[in-house]
């Protein structure tokens, strides 16, 4: 798979990196002489050029990437580079960086993004996530079907502990995509039961968030629309 990163500080540099490791191919695009540094991560192929113009885009043949990602630590960059990878060359999977949470909602498809990752957002979610037991947590948001990726620890009191996955009628447009036990990760079938103190992720159109939450909490096994 060919990726192209927009933004070769750390954080692009990083993701290129675990992206070689797994073999896949990189271009590390930045206009910063300071940040080409071919030796920090050689196996990537690396091109000084704005992302931000068509030229350059063009020079990068984005029209051959699988995968772009604006990495930049500047949120306009990051919405223009997205755009123009989805409008003019077709990319089919666009994933951008959200730096200030308060720009966030601008991250979607209207602006070609697929994924946003906000890091500040994903780091409060992960320590919401580490304390909280029988509450909602938003973990990452889905440009594409207005999804999001939630997590809920499931109380040891709720009516849910011991009932089986396949029993239980989840809201609309909502999926049960992990459970996490003691350390493992568990592949949902129907025959499952749900114990006290599993973590539970699943992939939900926000607007049925609310609803799952209260299915959850109220451990009742019926949805309603």
């Amino acid at each position: 798979m060919r990726v192209a990163i927009a933004g070769a500080g750390a954080v692009g540099r990083s993701i290129a990196g675990e992206l070689l490791e797994n073999g896949h191919e990189v271009l590390l695009i930045d206009k910063n002489p300071n940040s080409i540094s071919v030796e920090r991560v050689p196996m990537a192929e690396w091109l000084l050029a704005d992302a931000c113009e068509i030229t350059s885009l063009d020079e990068a043949a984005l029209q051959r990437c699988h995968v772009v990602i604006a990495a930049t630590g500047d949120d306009k960059v990051n919405l223009v580079v997205s755009l123009l990878a989805k409008t003019e060359y077709g990319v089919p999977r666009v994933v951008a960086r959200v730096n200030n949470p308060k720009n966030e909602w601008l991250f979607n498809e209207s602006w070609g993004v697929d994924v946003a990752v906000s890091t500040p957002r994903l780091m409060s979610a992960l320590v919401e996530e580490a304390v909280s037991v029988g509450d909602l947590v938003r973990l990452m948001r889905f440009s594409q079907g207005n999804a999001n990726l939630v997590e809920l620890t499931l109380a040891a009191d709720t009516g849910l502990v011991g009932v089986r996955v396949g029993d239980v009628e989840w809201p609309q447009d909502t999926a049960l995509v992990t459970i996490i036990r003691e350390g493992r990760v568990l592949v949902p079938s129907g025959d499952d039961t749900l114990e006290g103190g599993d973590e539970l992720l699943f992939v939900a159109a926000q607007e049925r968030e609310e609803e799952l939450e209260s299915l959850l909490l109220s451990g009742g096994t019926g949805a309603t629309d």
